[in-house]
């Protein structure tokens, strides 16, 4: 073994994860030319060529698909050496890459963070925010450890622990008076939709293909919080997870249960991820946070 290419196959990964040279420059702190580089070293080294030009970036080549989650693991063994040896030094420390969509960071993961960090637990956190499908295929190839999803998404190779199940909502701005139900609203006012390719867009499709519902108008959002933001401004009718809606003024909302299949939220790792007993700490309280999120959700139906 070649020792000297671990640095390489560092910037391999890096570019691999981020679809990008430049990216994966900047998060290395280093030049493009020199990531580029370091990935031909490797490309030579073996005689394989690990990328192919994609645009403006790159994609794995069939080769470099192969070779990714043996990578992967590689340095995930060697992030657990060094835990280990910070361990055996009596200064343990563990850092947690976790990957959510916005409203499952502010209903689960923010209150299990604010605990760890307020019993000053040896931890550090890097959390970044995706769309449920984007979140598993992260956890897959390696960019973070957890990831947060809705059950419906990718990651069939993943080891996912339930948290609870929730329903999905429509949700609309209150109207004086008595007003007709959301579904019939669908038809008259705007309708807000997650990006394509969301467990949620997939499922509000499927609705109103079903339905043979055709909106007067749309409007695209990023998030479920800017959905609800907009709902709560009083524009637009969408379809949103119960616990988006759990902490949002009632007064200013209609909300009907939708005829949607409810749906898992599952807390999602690697095979060969390991675990400390920090992170087992971390994980108990993030499934009692679960089990919180679900009464909450229900709470919310009974209102």
């Amino acid at each position: 073994m070649d020792a000297s290419l671990l640095p390489a196959l560092e910037d391999v990964l890096l570019v691999a994860r981020s679809g990008s040279v430049a990216e994966a420059a900047r998060r290395l702190h280093k030049t493009p030319s020199a990531i580029s580089q370091q990935v031909r070293r490797v490309e030579e080294h073996f005689g394989v060529a690990l990328f192919e030009r994609d645009g403006r970036g790159v994609r794995l080549s069939p080769a470099g698909e192969a070779a990714l989650g043996a990578i992967t693991r590689l340095f995930d063994q060697a992030e657990g050496v060094f835990e280990l040896l910070s361990e055996l030094a009596g200064e343990p420390s563990t850092t947690l890459r976790l990957a959510a969509s916005d409203y499952l960071g502010k209903g689960l993961l923010v209150p299990v963070i604010r605990q760890m960090l307020e019993k000053r637990a040896p931890v550090r956190f890097a959390i970044t925010t995706a769309n449920s499908i984007d979140a598993a295929r992260w956890v897959e190839r390696g960019e973070v450890d957890l990831g947060l999803a809705s059950a419906s998404s990718a990651g069939g190779d993943l080891v996912k622990q339930p948290l609870f199940v929730q329903p999905f909502l429509w949700v609309g701005p209150r109207l004086k008076g008595k007003a007709p139900a959301l579904r019939e609203r669908l038809r008259h006012e705007p309708l807000l939709r997650l990006a394509p390719g969301s467990v949620g867009r997939r499922m509000l499709d499927a609705y109103l293909d079903r339905e043979r519902i055709r909106p007067i108008s749309t409007i695209d959002v990023s998030s479920v919080s800017l959905l609800v933001s907009y709902v709560s401004g009083g524009l637009g009718i969408g379809l949103a997870p119960a616990l988006a809606l759990t902490e949002v003024a009632r007064s200013r909302l209609d909300v009907e249960v939708a005829e949607v299949e409810p749906l898992p939220v599952e807390l999602m790792t690697r095979e060969n991820f390991r675990r400390n007993p920090i992170i087992e700490r971390f994980i108990d309280r993030l499934a009692a946070e679960g089990r919180r999120a679900e009464q909450r959700t229900r709470a919310l139906l009974q209102a």
